[in-house]
């Protein structure tokens, strides 16, 4: 058990924190002045190669098929902000039913997979990870797939990128996230 109660670790991310360690430090709670999201609308794209991925049937989907694999994929990078205690606590958060590993599989190997926290209708994407090329983009395109048939309202992937450009990601200033993710976490879905 980590010093961090989860009642309280819920709360921090409900109103837009985010737990960080830098270099194995200590944990610390972050705030930032942007969010990107993922658009759950039209505004979602993706290229047209992953397309045939998808179509071809190259992968299969299982949601917290191997959570720990996810976490330890998500983890293993030159510079990581997931710690080994942030990883324990993901592993708390999933045994109470608040984080989530939606993976892709090729046959018995773990492709890749997107990490995230669920609360109310908010999806909280922590981090992801590919062993298997465009393992995590399609990953990314059936969560999102999954996320609206589940009528979530807000995919929160904390911070940009050009891989999350290629996505429609796009920033919002914090006090019209705020107001989005006060409403997302008062709607009722189950992942």
């Amino acid at each position: 058990m980590t010093k961090y109660h989860l009642a309280g670790i819920i709360e921090g991310y409900s109103q837009g924190n985010f737990l960080m360690s830098e270099d194995d430090e200590d944990l610390q709670w972050y705030s930032s002045s942007e969010h990107a999201l993922i658009p759950l609308d039209d505004r979602f794209r993706y290229p047209t190669s992953l397309r045939r991925a998808i179509n071809q049937n190259r992968f299969s989907v299982r949601i917290n098929g191997d959570f720990r694999a996810v976490v330890a994929g998500c983890a293993d990078r030159e510079s990581t902000w997931i710690s080994a205690e942030l990883q324990e606590i993901y592993w708390e958060l999933h045994q109470a039913g608040w984080a989530y590993s939606f993976e892709t599989w090729r046959g018995t190997e773990l492709a890749g997979g997107v990490l995230g926290i669920a609360i109310g209708g908010a999806f909280i994407g922590e981090s992801m990870f590919f062993h298997i090329p465009e393992g995590s983009k399609v990953a990314m395109v059936l969560l999102v797939e999954h996320l609206r048939q589940q009528n979530f309202t807000l995919f929160d992937a904390q911070m940009t990128n050009p891989h999350l450009e290629r996505f429609g990601s796009y920033t919002i200033e914090s006090r019209l996230y705020q107001n989005l993710l006060k409403k997302a976490v008062q709607h009722e879905c189950q992942f």
